[in-house]
């Protein structure tokens, strides 16, 4: 696991080194697939319109007038620019196509097709080309061709409903979890029908509708609505499954999250905090019985961690083996040892932010890591660099930037 933009990382070969993406999404599930990718060493093109490049190069705070989160979603990227409704851009997509082993691509259904790019177009210039259609609603059914985003899967899912306080409105999430879901799902199926590539020497579409893995991810729901009819209700920060289960509030103002998921770690709990008796109730035995108390346990747990302060709640936990994990905020998260130690924030080097500390590969890999080998590119950058590389002639690229196709 590296993150240092360096010569060692930028020499190291990834698992996925000499597989080539063209990433042709925008904002955030489609990109993120293609970042999971170029981690671990594919090498990744993004391109983008000349006049609109992608969204998320201007979302959230900026330093200088240059967004923070496209040197995040965009690092280990070659940039270009293409206008796909030109002929030319057309063109030039399919020559790229044909030296390509993924597409990943997020406009609505119908518009590649709208411009001849759709999987029949595709596949002919590269039979073994795989192509990941991501969108709000998938490829068919009576919304595919509504606009979407992260957001209503969030609600569609079922995730909004269950998220907050009983009496409080449905909660959607402050940042865009139906997406990066998505996105990890989409690398995860960009490799299932690589691997099936592999077998039968031929590509395949990969159809991903954002509003369905966190619906996976949000568990048996369906299963007990189908066999029980049961609506899983929002229950704040605790839980129908285990007590206590629950945010508390130390003697120093801090917070802590306890969880007793383990029938074990709730003895312990309990002996910690000095009730011992609880455990000899006849409801204490089972995880949905002790929430059915959760009341009682909750002020048994949180009474005692009142009266201490974050770091003596921490250390008493730790030597009781029960499970405790501070509340934190970013700023904690950059000082935290545990993430220090697996160096999760990472320190690469911008040639115009200098030093930048961002999130590093996603895991670890013993003999083939991954590694961050530049951070996000200037729109546009390698534009020249790879067409010229693709065999197109200085005069050919001047022909198409002067049609407006670059």
């Amino acid at each position: 696991m590296s993150g240092h933009t360096d010569s060692e990382a930028g020499t190291r070969r990834g698992p996925l080194t000499g597989l080539r993406v063209l990433d042709l999404a925008t904002l955030f599930a489609g990109p993120l697939a293609a970042t999971m990718l170029g981690d671990f060493g594919a090498e990744v093109v993004k391109v983008e319109h000349p006049a609109k490049p992608d969204p998320s190069r201007g979302h959230g705070p900026s330093k200088d007038g240059i967004g923070l989160w496209w040197k995040l979603l965009g690092r280990n990227k070659r940039t270009i620019t293409l206008d796909l409704s030109r002929p030319g851009g057309r063109a030039t997509l399919l020559r790229l196509a044909a030296t390509a082993d993924v597409i990943i691509e997020n406009f609505r259904p119908g518009t590649l097709e709208k411009w001849d790019l759709g999987w029949a177009e595709l596949s002919a210039a590269n039979p073994r080309l795989v192509l990941a259609r991501v969108t709000a609603f998938g490829q068919f059914g009576p919304y595919a061709h509504r606009p979407g985003f992260g957001t209503l899967a969030e609600a569609m899912s079922g995730f909004a409903a269950i998220t907050g306080e009983p009496d409080s409105p449905p909660t959607l999430p402050p940042f865009g979890l139906a997406d990066s879901i998505a996105g990890l799902a989409t690398a995860y199926a960009v490799m299932a029908a690589l691997r099936a590539r592999d077998a039968s020497d031929r590509g395949q579409v990969v159809d991903m509708a954002i509003i369905e893995p966190i619906l996976t991810v949000l568990g048996p729901q369906p299963v007990w609505y189908d066999q029980l009819g049961y609506v899983q209700p929002r229950t704040g920060n605790r839980s129908a499954n285990n007590a206590p289960r629950n945010t508390y509030r130390t003697a120093d103002g801090s917070w802590v999250a306890v969880s007793t998921s383990a029938q074990s770690i709730a003895e312990r709990l309990m002996r910690l905090v000095g009730r011992p008796e609880l455990i000899e109730e006849p409801w204490f035995a089972t995880g949905a019985d002790r929430a059915r108390h959760a009341d009682v346990l909750d002020e048994a747990v949180g009474s005692w961690i009142a009266r201490h302060r974050r770091a003596e709640v921490l250390d008493a936990f730790e030597k009781a083996e029960a499970a405790v994990a501070p509340v934190q905020d970013v700023r904690d998260v950059m000082e935290d040892p545990q993430y220090a130690a697996l160096d999760t924030i990472t320190t690469v080097t911008d040639p115009e932010l200098g030093p930048l500390r961002m999130q590093n590969v996603l895991f670890r890999l013993s003999t083939t890591p991954g590694a961050i080998r530049w951070t996000g590119r200037p729109h546009g950058a390698d534009t020249d660099a790879v067409l010229t590389e693709l065999g197109l002639s200085e005069d050919e690229i001047t022909t198409l930037r002067s049609e407006g196709a670059l």
